[in-house]
């Protein structure tokens, strides 16, 4: 079976600026990783936002959100029962989903609007030609035509000098929501559940021209090592929450024969 090709997003574009190889086995060999209680929650949370913002305004209340919790959580494990493994006691996991919840109603309150979109899938190939994809939480649009993007977050906050995922990850979007529909985005916010706090972001015209000129050099890069198989080890801090450290050659291991390159979306198929 033919590989789906492949395109920039936030997760693998951090993945290979974290370290190249990282990126090859998450994107190109695609290898199994372990979910932790932590993304799994950061789901449960997430589908309930999702869900709730498709209900009637004067539903959209704490309690009736809290509420949903649990089903969604039967749904999830019912679509896919690994997604429970990492959960080590469930009634904490659920007090701890519901705290998530409650950060979320303490910075905002759904009854006094309406969002364009929930969990919107994107994709697109820039006029740079680096294909993009991804999914944005919330878009929404005000009546007078202004547009927020909206970004959940169920991690901590980051302190201001290493919120550069965090901010990548919203210009990335204001980007590909530019190209696709015309219109920058007059705010990007990220909301950090958590802590009830959130991270505020205005875009311009020639800030997303420049972030769209190194997104180019991202991926020139990543072709790059994709045609040649050449996707380095670049050891850090972070290799000690790698899944992969047995198979890494920077800690003594082999990886698997590299597939091939599956080539981009960008790149005309053949018939």
């Amino acid at each position: 079976m033919p590989m789906k090709p492949l395109a920039l997003s936030p997760s693998r574009a951090s993945d290979y600026t974290q370290c190249p190889l990282l990126y090859r086995f998450r994107a190109v060999d695609r290898l199994p990783e372990p979910s932790t209680e932590a993304q799994v929650k950061g789901t449960l949370v997430h589908a309930v936002l999702e869900e709730m913002h498709a209900w009637p305004r004067e539903e959209r209340t704490y309690p009736a959100a809290v509420k949903r919790l649990k089903p969604v959580w039967e749904r999830l494990v019912e679509a896919d029962a690994s997604v429970a493994e990492p959960v080590a006691d469930l009634e904490q996991f659920l007090i701890d989903a519901r705290a998530l919840i409650r950060g979320y109603f303490q910075m905002e309150n759904p009854l006094g609007f309406d969002s364009a979109a929930q969990e919107k899938y994107v994709e697109a190939v820039l006029p740079n030609g680096v294909p993009v994809r991804g999914f944005i939480d919330r878009i929404d649009v005000a009546p007078t035509g202004e547009v927020r993007v909206v970004d959940y977050k169920t991690g901590k906050k980051p302190q201001p000098r290493y919120s550069g995922d965090a901010q990548f990850q919203m210009r990335f979007y204001a980007l590909v929501y530019w190209r696709l529909f015309g219109t920058i985005p007059d705010q990007l916010r990220l909301m950090y559940l958590k802590v009830a706090d959130s991270m505020f972001l205005s875009p311009s015209r020639e800030e997303l021209e420049y972030f769209e000129r190194d997104l180019g050099e991202l991926w020139a890069k990543i072709e790059s090592d994709g045609r040649a198989g050449t996707f380095r080890p670049k050891t850090s801090k972070l290799c000690g929450w790698c899944h992969f450290q047995s198979i890494c050659p920077a800690f003594g291991g082999t990886p698997p024969d590299y597939p091939g390159w599956p080539g981009s979306a960008a790149e005309p198929s053949e018939d």
